[in-house]
């Protein structure tokens, strides 16, 4: 930017447009809405449970016959779209991660359960095996070796059940290679060719996750890391070749996960290809947040909200975070 652009103070007073609040929104660069939000959901067993998560303090596990309700504030709210995530039974996770195929597990009912009661609510849902997999990982374990072609054909079943179940987006997360083509390949087969991939593109093997794995089940389970498959920390240029190989492959939006450590993949991402650009704000992210809040660290809401923001200001389109409906809330009520 050209500093010559603007005459020098006193001439020039920034401060001329923040000296109140109506000028600070008729001015503001970056804006906020619901429709800017995607809700992830954690789901049980059971009838009328509400389980509150330790690790993540406002957020509850809730049982099949409770998520119309959820998908009816949703829709009040304005928020788009839910994404549902299972806690498995442990009884049912087996090494072949073979309950992630049963078209009446636990996702697939929970999805009917949201399509049948507020059918103009999206549902999105994640395409990898850790939910199943007795040993807490996204593919097939073999031998100590994550095996990346087993584990792929077992992704594209799972999408082809969650697909006829009703979800409208589906989100591979395993990051094995070649998994967006033939996933998109499997549901165009199977007569699913409008249901949409948002992939995690971007995913890295971060300390951010530990939350979500409690609320799913994986924690525990989880022999290992997952260094061999997601990426590393470290890396910039190489997220935008695994954002380039999903397009290739038939992704139509892309992800970044986590979010607030990697608001710069976000930015090169969306710079670079133009397309729907998303983020996980991650449940450590959320944890962080609010633990600080409850303690009285720090505004909980200014915080949230700040941090929502955030990640339009770096050119995301889309926010998956567990502050969806309180920070709709807060949209709907300054309007």
């Amino acid at each position: 930017m050209d500093p010559s652009l603007h005459a020098p103070f006193p001439a020039h007073r920034p401060r001329r447009l923040r000296r109140s609040g109506w000028i600070r929104d008729m001015v503001r660069e970056t804006r906020l809405s619901p429709a800017d939000l995607i809700w992830p959901v954690f789901v049980r067993e059971g009838r009328g449970i509400e389980e509150p998560i330790p690790s993540m303090p406002g957020v509850s596990r809730v049982s099949v016959d409770l998520l119309p309700r959820l998908a009816e504030e949703a829709l009040a709210l304005g928020i788009p779209c839910l994404a549902l995530f299972p806690q498995t039974d442990p009884a049912l996770k087996t090494p072949d991660a073979a309950e992630a195929l049963n078209p009446d597990n636990l996702v697939c009912r929970a999805t009917r359960a949201v399509k049948t009661a507020v059918p103009g609510i999206g549902v999105m849902l994640d395409v990898a095996l850790d939910p199943y997999n007795s040993d807490g990982h996204d593919g097939i374990l073999r031998d100590g070796v994550i095996v990346n072609d087993e584990t792929v054909a077992l992704l594209c079943r799972q999408a082809v059940v969650q697909a006829g179940a009703g979800a409208d987006i589906l989100g591979p997360s395993d990051m094995m290679d070649g998994r967006v083509a033939a996933i998109r390949r499997a549901l165009d087969e199977a007569g699913h060719a409008d249901v949409a991939i948002l992939s995690y593109a971007a995913k890295y093997a971060s300390a951010f996750y530990g939350p979500f794995r409690d609320a799913i089940g994986s924690a525990g389970a989880l022999k290992g890391d997952k260094k061999t498959y997601q990426m590393d920390p470290a890396n910039s240029d190489e997220a935008l070749r695994e954002v380039a190989i999903d397009l290739s492959e038939g992704a139509d939006m892309v992800m970044v996960k986590p979010g607030l450590p990697y608001l710069d993949i976000c930015r090169r991402v969306k710079d670079a290809f133009g397309v729907p650009t998303f983020a996980y704000q991650v449940s450590g992210e959320y944890a962080m947040i609010e633990a600080a809040a409850r303690n009285g660290w720090l505004d909980g809401e200014r915080a949230m909200m700040e941090s929502l923001i955030a990640f339009r200001r770096a050119g995301c389109d889309g926010i998956l975070t567990y502050f969806a409906p309180r920070a709709a809330r807060l949209l709907r009520d300054a309007a």
